[in-house]
Protein backbone atom coordinates (compact mmCIF):
# COMPACT_ATOMS: atom_id res chain seq x y z
CA UNK A 1 0.00 0.00 0.00
CA UNK A 2 1.45 3.37 -0.98
CA UNK A 3 2.27 5.90 1.72
CA UNK A 4 -0.23 8.42 0.29
CA UNK A 5 -3.08 5.90 0.48
CA UNK A 6 -2.11 4.74 3.98
CA UNK A 7 -1.97 8.32 5.18
CA UNK A 8 -5.36 9.14 3.64
CA UNK A 9 -6.86 6.11 5.36
CA UNK A 10 -5.03 6.86 8.65
CA UNK A 11 -3.36 3.45 8.86
CA UNK A 12 0.29 4.30 8.16
CA UNK A 13 1.29 3.64 11.77
CA UNK A 14 -1.07 0.67 12.20
CA UNK A 15 0.16 -1.76 9.56
CA UNK A 16 2.28 -4.55 11.08
CA UNK A 17 3.04 -2.44 14.15
CA UNK A 18 4.32 -5.45 16.10
CA UNK A 19 5.71 -5.26 19.65
CA UNK A 20 7.15 -8.42 21.21
CA UNK A 21 8.73 -9.10 24.62
CA UNK A 22 11.77 -11.15 23.63
CA UNK A 23 14.27 -13.04 25.76
CA UNK A 24 16.80 -10.96 27.70
CA UNK A 25 14.49 -7.95 27.65
CA UNK A 26 15.29 -4.82 29.61
CA UNK A 27 13.07 -2.25 31.30
CA UNK A 28 12.81 -0.14 28.15
CA UNK A 29 11.51 -3.17 26.25
CA UNK A 30 8.98 -3.83 28.98
CA UNK A 31 7.76 -0.24 28.97
CA UNK A 32 7.30 -0.46 25.21
CA UNK A 33 5.12 -3.55 25.71
CA UNK A 34 3.03 -1.73 28.33
CA UNK A 35 2.52 1.29 26.07
CA UNK A 36 1.64 -0.86 23.05
CA UNK A 37 -0.85 -2.92 25.08
CA UNK A 38 -2.57 0.13 26.58
CA UNK A 39 -2.74 1.90 23.22
CA UNK A 40 -4.12 -1.11 21.35
CA UNK A 41 -6.55 -2.42 23.98
CA UNK A 42 -7.86 0.94 25.19
CA UNK A 43 -7.12 3.31 22.31
CA UNK A 44 -7.05 6.94 23.41
CA UNK A 45 -8.21 5.88 26.87
CA UNK A 46 -4.84 4.13 27.23
CA UNK A 47 -3.28 7.29 28.63
CA UNK A 48 -5.31 6.71 31.79
CA UNK A 49 -4.46 3.03 32.11
CA UNK A 50 -0.91 2.92 33.44
CA UNK A 51 -1.85 3.92 36.98
CA UNK A 52 -4.62 1.32 37.11
CA UNK A 53 -2.53 -1.77 36.35
CA UNK A 54 0.62 -1.43 38.46
CA UNK A 55 0.05 -4.87 40.02
CA UNK A 56 -0.38 -6.51 36.62
CA UNK A 57 2.77 -4.75 35.39
CA UNK A 58 4.72 -6.08 38.38
CA UNK A 59 3.60 -9.65 37.70
CA UNK A 60 4.86 -9.41 34.11
CA UNK A 61 8.08 -7.72 35.21
CA UNK A 62 8.76 -10.49 37.72
CA UNK A 63 8.04 -13.29 35.26
CA UNK A 64 4.87 -14.43 37.02
CA UNK A 65 2.75 -13.83 33.91
CA UNK A 66 3.33 -13.44 30.17
CA UNK A 67 2.10 -10.84 27.69
CA UNK A 68 -1.01 -12.85 26.81
CA UNK A 69 -2.03 -13.01 30.48
CA UNK A 70 -1.33 -9.29 30.83
CA UNK A 71 -3.69 -8.62 27.91
CA UNK A 72 -6.27 -10.90 29.53
CA UNK A 73 -6.06 -8.85 32.74
CA UNK A 74 -6.66 -5.64 30.79
CA UNK A 75 -9.65 -7.04 28.89
CA UNK A 76 -11.28 -8.46 32.04
CA UNK A 77 -10.72 -5.30 34.06
CA UNK A 78 -13.40 -2.95 35.33
CA UNK A 79 -11.72 -0.22 33.30
CA UNK A 80 -12.22 -2.14 30.03
CA UNK A 81 -15.83 -2.87 30.99
CA UNK A 82 -16.38 0.80 31.78
CA UNK A 83 -14.83 1.93 28.50
CA UNK A 84 -16.44 -0.52 26.12
CA UNK A 85 -18.88 -3.01 27.68
CA UNK A 86 -21.14 -0.77 29.71
CA UNK A 87 -21.25 2.07 27.17
CA UNK A 88 -22.00 0.12 23.97
CA UNK A 89 -24.52 -2.23 22.44
CA UNK A 90 -23.65 -5.92 22.57
CA UNK A 91 -22.81 -6.17 18.87
CA UNK A 92 -20.64 -3.07 19.06
CA UNK A 93 -18.81 -4.59 22.04
CA UNK A 94 -18.16 -7.77 20.05
CA UNK A 95 -16.78 -5.68 17.18
CA UNK A 96 -14.44 -3.91 19.58
CA UNK A 97 -13.28 -7.20 21.12
CA UNK A 98 -12.32 -8.48 17.67
CA UNK A 99 -10.50 -5.22 17.00
CA UNK A 100 -8.69 -5.05 20.35
CA UNK A 101 -7.97 -8.73 20.99
CA UNK A 102 -7.56 -10.26 17.53
CA UNK A 103 -6.57 -7.19 15.51
CA UNK A 104 -9.29 -7.61 12.90
CA UNK A 105 -13.00 -7.13 12.30
CA UNK A 106 -15.62 -9.89 12.57
CA UNK A 107 -16.29 -11.44 9.17
CA UNK A 108 -19.87 -12.66 9.29
CA UNK A 109 -22.99 -13.21 11.38
CA UNK A 110 -21.80 -16.57 12.71
CA UNK A 111 -18.97 -14.87 14.62
CA UNK A 112 -21.36 -12.33 16.14
CA UNK A 113 -23.84 -15.07 17.07
CA UNK A 114 -21.12 -17.24 18.64
CA UNK A 115 -20.03 -14.55 21.09
CA UNK A 116 -23.59 -13.45 21.82
CA UNK A 117 -24.50 -17.03 22.78
CA UNK A 118 -21.28 -17.59 24.73
CA UNK A 119 -21.80 -14.48 26.83
CA UNK A 120 -25.41 -15.45 27.54
CA UNK A 121 -24.42 -19.00 28.56
CA UNK A 122 -21.11 -18.50 30.37
CA UNK A 123 -20.64 -14.83 31.16
CA UNK A 124 -18.17 -12.04 30.51
CA UNK A 125 -14.88 -13.70 31.52
CA UNK A 126 -15.54 -16.82 29.42
CA UNK A 127 -16.29 -14.68 26.39
CA UNK A 128 -13.03 -12.70 26.76
CA UNK A 129 -11.08 -15.94 27.20
CA UNK A 130 -12.57 -17.29 23.97
CA UNK A 131 -10.66 -14.61 22.04
CA UNK A 132 -7.41 -14.72 23.99
CA UNK A 133 -7.08 -18.51 24.19
CA UNK A 134 -8.29 -19.19 20.65
CA UNK A 135 -6.14 -20.95 18.07
CA UNK A 136 -6.22 -17.74 16.04
CA UNK A 137 -4.74 -15.69 18.88
CA UNK A 138 -2.12 -18.37 19.50
CA UNK A 139 -1.05 -18.39 15.85
CA UNK A 140 -1.04 -14.62 15.52
CA UNK A 141 0.44 -13.44 18.82
CA UNK A 142 1.38 -16.35 21.05
CA UNK A 143 2.39 -15.58 24.63
CA UNK A 144 4.76 -12.67 24.10
CA UNK A 145 3.42 -10.42 21.32
CA UNK A 146 1.02 -7.56 21.98
CA UNK A 147 -2.07 -7.76 19.72
CA UNK A 148 -1.84 -5.39 16.75
CA UNK A 149 -3.93 -4.57 13.69
CA UNK A 150 -3.62 -7.50 11.29
CA UNK A 151 -6.67 -6.84 9.13
CA UNK A 152 -4.91 -4.28 6.94
CA UNK A 153 -2.73 -7.00 5.42
CA UNK A 154 -3.31 -10.52 4.17
CA UNK A 155 -3.62 -12.99 7.06
CA UNK A 156 -4.28 -16.77 7.08
CA UNK A 157 -7.98 -17.58 6.95
CA UNK A 158 -8.99 -13.98 6.31
CA UNK A 159 -12.08 -13.49 4.20
CA UNK A 160 -11.94 -10.82 1.51
CA UNK A 161 -14.58 -8.72 3.31
CA UNK A 162 -12.33 -8.57 6.37
CA UNK A 163 -10.10 -6.01 4.67
CA UNK A 164 -13.04 -3.66 4.14
CA UNK A 165 -14.59 -4.25 7.54
CA UNK A 166 -11.54 -3.24 9.58
CA UNK A 167 -11.72 0.27 8.08
CA UNK A 168 -15.17 0.73 9.60
CA UNK A 169 -13.70 0.00 13.05
CA UNK A 170 -10.29 1.68 12.84
CA UNK A 171 -10.65 5.41 12.20
CA UNK A 172 -7.09 6.50 13.01
CA UNK A 173 -5.12 6.61 16.25
CA UNK A 174 -6.39 10.09 17.11
CA UNK A 175 -9.96 8.77 17.10
CA UNK A 176 -11.61 7.29 20.18
CA UNK A 177 -13.62 4.06 19.91
CA UNK A 178 -16.35 5.68 21.99
CA UNK A 179 -16.28 9.10 20.34
CA UNK A 180 -16.60 8.03 16.72
CA UNK A 181 -19.56 9.00 14.63
CA UNK A 182 -22.10 6.25 15.28
CA UNK A 183 -21.85 6.26 19.06
CA UNK A 184 -22.62 3.00 20.85
CA UNK A 185 -24.18 1.38 17.78
CA UNK A 186 -22.65 -1.36 15.64
CA UNK A 187 -20.59 -0.25 12.63
CA UNK A 188 -20.96 -3.57 10.79
CA UNK A 189 -24.42 -4.95 11.60
CA UNK A 190 -26.07 -3.87 8.34
CA UNK A 191 -23.36 -5.18 6.01
CA UNK A 192 -22.83 -8.40 7.99
CA UNK A 193 -26.54 -9.20 8.06
CA UNK A 194 -26.68 -8.74 4.27
CA UNK A 195 -23.36 -10.54 3.72
CA UNK A 196 -22.00 -7.46 1.96
CA UNK A 197 -18.61 -5.76 2.10
CA UNK A 198 -18.28 -2.38 3.79
CA UNK A 199 -17.18 0.63 1.80
CA UNK A 200 -13.69 1.89 2.61
CA UNK A 201 -14.18 5.48 3.75
CA UNK A 202 -11.25 7.67 4.87
CA UNK A 203 -11.63 9.29 8.32
CA UNK A 204 -13.82 12.37 7.94
CA UNK A 205 -15.78 14.83 9.99
CA UNK A 206 -18.84 13.68 12.02
CA UNK A 207 -21.07 15.10 9.28
CA UNK A 208 -20.12 12.18 7.06
CA UNK A 209 -21.75 8.74 7.28
CA UNK A 210 -20.27 5.28 7.09
CA UNK A 211 -23.14 4.36 4.77
CA UNK A 212 -22.61 7.30 2.44
CA UNK A 213 -21.70 7.01 -1.22
CA UNK A 214 -18.13 8.18 -0.66
CA UNK A 215 -15.46 6.79 -3.01
CA UNK A 216 -14.16 3.34 -2.11
CA UNK A 217 -11.07 1.28 -2.81
CA UNK A 218 -12.90 -2.04 -2.82
CA UNK A 219 -16.65 -2.38 -2.31
CA UNK A 220 -19.38 -4.90 -2.86
CA UNK A 221 -20.26 -5.00 -6.54
CA UNK A 222 -23.41 -5.54 -8.56
CA UNK A 223 -23.77 -8.35 -11.08
CA UNK A 224 -21.83 -7.79 -14.25
CA UNK A 225 -19.15 -5.72 -12.53
CA UNK A 226 -16.32 -5.31 -15.03
CA UNK A 227 -13.73 -3.71 -12.77
CA UNK A 228 -10.18 -5.04 -12.71
CA UNK A 229 -7.89 -5.27 -9.70
CA UNK A 230 -4.14 -5.60 -9.27
CA UNK A 231 -2.95 -7.97 -6.55
CA UNK A 232 0.68 -7.81 -5.46
CA UNK A 233 1.90 -10.83 -3.53
CA UNK A 234 5.00 -12.59 -2.29
CA UNK A 235 5.13 -16.11 -3.66
CA UNK A 236 4.92 -18.97 -1.17
CA UNK A 237 6.85 -22.20 -0.99
CA UNK A 238 5.68 -25.58 0.22
CA UNK A 239 9.20 -26.60 1.26
CA UNK A 240 9.67 -24.82 4.58
CA UNK A 241 12.92 -26.67 5.35
CA UNK A 242 14.84 -24.93 2.61
CA UNK A 243 15.70 -21.24 2.69
CA UNK A 244 14.71 -19.71 -0.64
CA UNK A 245 14.28 -16.23 -2.02
CA UNK A 246 10.55 -15.69 -2.52
CA UNK A 247 9.64 -13.77 -5.65
CA UNK A 248 7.19 -10.91 -5.96
CA UNK A 249 4.20 -11.65 -8.17
CA UNK A 250 1.57 -9.37 -9.69
CA UNK A 251 -1.90 -10.50 -10.80
CA UNK A 252 -4.37 -8.44 -12.82
CA UNK A 253 -7.80 -10.00 -12.40
CA UNK A 254 -11.50 -9.16 -12.82
CA UNK A 255 -13.68 -8.55 -9.78
CA UNK A 256 -15.42 -11.92 -10.06
CA UNK A 257 -12.09 -13.73 -9.56
CA UNK A 258 -10.90 -11.58 -6.66
CA UNK A 259 -11.94 -13.92 -3.87
CA UNK A 260 -10.83 -17.04 -5.78
CA UNK A 261 -7.35 -15.63 -6.46
CA UNK A 262 -7.06 -14.42 -2.88
CA UNK A 263 -7.67 -17.96 -1.61
CA UNK A 264 -5.34 -19.55 -4.17
CA UNK A 265 -2.43 -17.35 -3.07
CA UNK A 266 -2.99 -18.31 0.56
CA UNK A 267 -3.20 -22.03 -0.24
CA UNK A 268 0.22 -21.82 -1.89
CA UNK A 269 1.67 -20.17 1.20
CA UNK A 270 1.92 -16.71 -0.35
CA UNK A 271 1.22 -13.35 1.25
CA UNK A 272 -0.78 -10.54 -0.34
CA UNK A 273 0.89 -7.16 0.16
CA UNK A 274 -1.39 -4.87 -1.82
CA UNK A 275 -4.77 -4.83 -3.61
CA UNK A 276 -5.63 -1.83 -5.81
CA UNK A 277 -8.11 -1.06 -8.62
CA UNK A 278 -6.53 -1.35 -12.07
Amino acid sequence: MSSSVSERLAIRDAVENKVELRQNWNEDDLQMVFRAAYNHIFGRQGIYASQKFTSAESLLRNGKTDVRQFVETLAKSDFYKECFFQSNSQVRFIELNYKHLLGRAPYDQSEIAYHTDLYAASGYDADIESYIYSTEYEAAFGNYTVPYYRGFSSIPGMKTVGYNRIFALHRGFSNSDNAQYGGKNSRLRGQISKNQANMIVPPTSPASSFTSTAPTLISSAPRGDNRMFIIEAIAGTSNTKVSVRRSRQIYTIPYNRLSETYQEIHKRGGKITKITPA
